[in-house]
């Protein structure tokens, strides 16, 4: 029987599975943490996609897999990690940008170097801090060392904005393919004022 989340993704589209992956729990090993940030990438259409004009690589070949498969790439000496959120040839993701550790901080702090917020508000943040590497790649969700848990916690509130880090590119800089738990710290660039007590949850 087909994993729920998977069921799931593929009766969504990837906007909706960014929004719904908000609250799902991400375990790798003993660390787990909530999802807080998330990004929507469309595949061929869309010029900040690493698939974009149909291009397909080694690289970015895990793109091409079926619902809930991890697509991880290296950006400078960080990693990132993807969810591809479409039937098999159709290279849509979700990146999950950010997330609440719940589980496993003490390790993820070693790995960091540093604790709170900071250890785990971006993409590149969290994958050092689980320790997920290109060796997560190209591997089924909840099959391999990278979980998900789905559904998770409710947000009280989604927030959407364009993507952070995507200049120059039209219509795919200025589209609202960013969400977020209003209010939760560990969100990227969460301004301190804009902190919610409860974490942004229901």
């Amino acid at each position: 029987m087909k994993d729920k989340l998977i069921n799931w993704l593929t009766q969504s589209t990837t906007v909706m599975a960014a929004r719904g992956l908000l609250g799902a729990v991400l375990k790798v090993g003993d660390c787990a943490g909530l999802v807080v940030e998330t990004e929507a990438y469309l595949g061929v259409s869309d010029r900040a996609a690493h698939a974009f004009g149909g291009r397909r690589t080694k690289t970015n070949e895990a793109l091409y897999g079926p619902a809930g498969t991890v697509y991880v790439y290296q950006m400078r000496q960080y990693c990132l990690l993807n969810v591809v959120t479409q039937p098999a040839t159709i290279p849509q993701c979700v990146l999950i940008r950010a997330v609440e550790p719940i589980a496993g901080v003490a390790a993820m702090a070693m790995r960091r170097g540093r604790s709170g917020p900071a250890m785990t508000s971006g993409p590149g943040k969290l994958c050092q801090a689980f320790g997920i590497t290109l060796a997560d790649n190209n591997r089924a969700v909840n099959q391999g060392r990278v979980q998900l848990i789905w559904p998770g916690r409710t947000p009280a509130l989604i927030r959407a904005t364009p993507r952070i880090g995507v200049p120059n590119k039209g219509t795919a800089t200025t589209a609202a393919l960013r969400f977020f738990v209003a209010g939760n710290a560990n969100v990227s660039d969460m301004k301190k004022r804009a902190i919610d007590p409860n974490g942004g949850w229901q």
